[in-house]
């Protein structure tokens, strides 16, 4: 009977080590185990706070720092308290303030009208996509951008505008315009655009809370032919695994637009090349700019490109809050999806977006082609559609020309002749909010 016990004593404890070997990835396994995560925490971190040199052009050139600070603090103009800043949308991270910070705010004893307390913020790295820099002095001496200033927001579970962030959270308050705007120093833009200062500031107004012109720079086209303002909105960054091509008309992969992003419109320091940009019928601005190929020579971007596409592709689609659709009208429309309304002939799920090159022409989609001549092939990209719910703000299609989701499905149900009832079309809007 010992002897029993101690063979199936033995034999368990075997089990047991066979089993927590099986669990626990070994060799090469481990190897991308660890890389996996050593990606994900490197790329978060750029995501939120990288931001690739660009002081040189938002706070040494335009001097944005500047205003922010106001003239009382030594800086220009009224300075922007808390107060403006958030609303011009920018947002505010709850974990990053101190303790006291969170306890005098819920005390009301913060002053959100002073500048003073918006660069408190700033040295706390609490306003989510911006950096301030302080001198010895304790004066703001430049500022900084992140990816993570267009693309997250927070959840307002402190107040609104103040809360946890949401990486890749599409944010449609930001007014980049009218915070670009503030800059003392805007000749730099208007010389690169061949026009004045006065008209880029026009530029800049028209833009509107979510939206931002990534082409202006390329081709120096700042209103639609109808004079309405040719920014887009502003694109989610999460949900992305598995889809190819990014941006509203397609420029490259996720990659290929953090590249294009970090050097071209953050202005960072870093190494680029893109020879369509060469063509000065259709970018006029970029290639005399050289932009078709830059090479600082410090890069700062380059070897931060892997990590940030890794921590992009890891961020999921949000999903809906419970009880924000109605479930039974949702199912039905997700047989109308697949069926007569034919939306996953394009939207394929489970990506909701064509694998492989997923453009089409304006035609295809029954729209003008303005937006889509400003890209190199003059299309647009079919958008993956899974947690829209979390950027209904501005409208949809690329420039919010239609204001509700039930106009998109109309859109389609005329061009294409679907034939479908009210009834129908509701339920289909109830699917894609479901998504």
């Amino acid at each position: 009977m010992r002897r029993f016990r101690e063979t199936s004593f033995l034999l368990g404890g075997l089990l047991l080590c066979l089993t927590l070997s099986a669990q626990e990835p070994s060799g090469f396994d481990a190897v991308i185990r660890d890389n996996a995560k050593q990606m994900a925490d490197e790329g978060k971190q750029t995501f939120r706070f990288a931001t690739f040199g660009d002081e040189s052009f938002w706070g040494d050139t335009l001097r944005l720092h500047e205003a922010i600070e106001g003239q009382k603090l030594g800086g220009v103009g009224p300075g922007v308290s808390p107060a403006t800043a958030l609303a011009v949308g920018l947002k505010v991270d709850v974990d990053a303030l101190p303790a006291s910070v969170i306890a005098a705010l819920r005390e009301g004893k913060v002053d959100l009208n002073d500048p003073a307390t918006t660069l408190l913020l700033l040295k706390a790295d609490a306003v989510v996509g911006l950096t301030g820099h302080f001198n010895s002095q304790g004066r703001l001496s430049s500022i900084g951008i992140q990816c993570a200033l267009c693309h997250s927001t927070v959840d307002d579970s402190f107040a609104p505008g103040i809360g946890h962030r949401l990486d890749g959270w599409a944010n449609r308050d930001l007014n980049v315009g009218a915070i670009t705007s503030l800059a003392p120093n805007l000749q730099p833009a208007a010389a690169l655009l061949g026009t004045d200062v006065a008209t880029v500031r026009k530029v800049l107004a028209a833009w509107g809370p979510g939206k931002f012109d990534a082409e202006l720079f390329m081709d120096g086209k700042g209103f639609r032919p109808d004079g309405k303002s040719s920014a887009v909105l502003i694109p989610p960054a999460f949900g992305l695994a598995g889809v190819n091509l990014h941006t509203w008309t397609g420029w490259g992969s996720v990659t290929y637009w953090n590249a294009f992003v970090g050097n071209l419109e953050m202005h960072g320091k870093g190494t680029f090349f893109d020879p369509r940009l060469n063509n000065a019928a259709q970018f006029p601005v970029a290639a005399a700019a050289g932009f078709g190929n830059v090479r600082n020579t410090t890069d700062l971007i380059t070897e931060k490109l892997g990590a940030l596409q890794f921590y992009q592709l890891a961020i999921p689609a949000p999903k809906p809050p419970k009880g924000s659709f109605d479930q039974a009208a949702a199912e039905r429309g997700k047989e109308l999806f697949a069926g007569q309304a034919k939306c996953a002939t394009c939207h394929v799920p489970p990506l909701f977006t064509e694998p492989g090159w997923n453009l089409h022409t304006p035609e295809e989609i029954g729209v003008d082609d303005f937006q889509a001549s400003r890209a190199p092939d003059k299309r647009y990209r079919t958008p993956p559609l899974k947690g829209l719910w979390t950027h209904t703000k501005g409208g949809f299609f690329h420039d919010g020309r239609f204001s509700t989701l039930g106009e998109v499905v109309q859109h389609y149900n005329g061009l294409f002749g679907l034939g479908l009832s009210d009834q129908q079309v509701h339920d289909l809007v109830e699917y894609l909010k479901s998504l």
